[in-house]
């Protein structure tokens, strides 16, 4: 199956350049790119679970963008501030007069990226299909300057990309996570979803930890998390947090988990996140986790551990502990050789 717009302007010969690299941003694993030349692709990917899908389907898949481009593909994110960069991004290492395609959906804000960019350089006429319209301008770092990625403050001492979970400041669940966690903590810690590195930074002010594990599937948060943390004890690990594997199980892990699938509510997906703490904690170990109040947890929660207590929150969000995992009866599989990464943009 074709992607629905992409097939609609590539068969013109002036479509792409006849050679040279595409870079194709934001591309996920459900991305149809059958209509795009294979071997000429780069697709920069920085969310873990898709950067796996699209490298096992063959594809040449990096976090962040390096060197020149002839053309440029790039699905635009929902984000307004991340959709800007990425397309001043393209504009600089495309290739100058080089074309940058732009797809989006109606629901992603694609009439609006469209308005701006024709109010800053000539944008090709627009072809709506499949709820959602594809165009395309000329590469010229220049007009796009300004939409550059710039680093926020969301706190003192913390900087955030566009994109990242609570760009803008720290998130209140988080917050009200801190505020319950005891004053001592066990040495082996984990922080499942550690997005920027905020609440890893309030863990590794409690006496007791040794180690913190940052584990977080979005790249520039991570790379984020690695400019807001120096404590030695930390380490930063990019990888689905659903499906990671640790080499010696956890006594505590925190968690702010996500709960959004693109733009829908999946509740699913923080169920998850309980199941995958459960499996990487000791069989003494705790789980400190904070949800909004009318996300149905409580099942996953009854099934993975033997204590659950509410701790903390507000009318907004509930602080869970956990403690006690109920064994699986299956032991953990061994863990990935450190050089590969592992790998929902699943957004809290």
């Amino acid at each position: 199956m074709s992607h629905p717009r992409l097939s609609l302007v590539l068969d013109a010969p002036e479509a792409l350049p006849a050679d040279g690299r595409i870079a194709v941003y934001r591309a996920t694993a459900a991305t149809d790119l059958s209509d795009l030349p294979k071997d000429r692709l780069q697709i920069i990917q920085g969310f873990a679970p898709d950067h796996a899908a699209l490298a096992a389907r063959g594809y040449d898949v990096v976090p962040a963008a390096s060197g020149e481009f002839a053309a440029a593909v790039v699905f635009l994110p929902r984000a307004k501030a991340e959709a800007r960069a990425l397309l001043a991004e393209a504009a600089a290492r495309v290739a100058p007069g080089g074309p940058v395609w732009v797809d989006g959906a109606k629901h992603d804000g694609v009439d609006s990226v469209l308005k701006d960019l024709r109010a800053r350089v000539p944008v090709s006429p627009a072809i709506a299909k499949a709820h959602g319209k594809i165009f395309s301008f000329a590469a010229d770092p220049a007009p796009l300057a300004d939409w550059a990625a710039q680093p926020g403050t969301p706190a003192p001492g913390f900087q955030t990309l566009p994109g990242v979970f609570s760009a803008d400041g720290v998130d209140r669940g988080s917050a009200l996570l801190a505020e319950v966690l005891p004053a001592k903590l066990p040495g082996r810690v984990a922080d499942l979803g550690a997005g920027w590195g905020w609440l890893s930074a309030q863990v590794l002010t409690r006496a007791g930890v040794e180690t913190l594990d940052l584990i977080e599937a979005e790249h520039a948060a991570l790379e984020c998390a690695k400019l807001n943390i120096s404590d030695p004890r930390a380490r930063f690990i990019w990888a689905d947090a659903t499906q990671f594997v640790p080499e010696t199980r956890y006594m505590a892990i925190v968690m702010n988990p996500p709960f959004h699938t693109q733009r829908a509510a999946d509740p699913g997906l923080g169920a998850a996140f309980i199941r995958a703490a459960a499996g990487m904690l000791s069989l003494s170990g705790t789980l400190y986790m904070v949800a909004n109040r009318h996300l149905p947890y409580e099942d996953a929660l009854r099934a993975a551990f033997h204590e659950i207590e509410e701790i903390g929150g507000d009318s907004g969000f509930k602080v869970i502990r956990a403690a006690k995992p109920i064994p699986t009866g299956k032991a953990p599989a061994a863990a990935a050789p450190a050089s590969r990464r592992r790998a929902p943009r699943p957004r809290r």
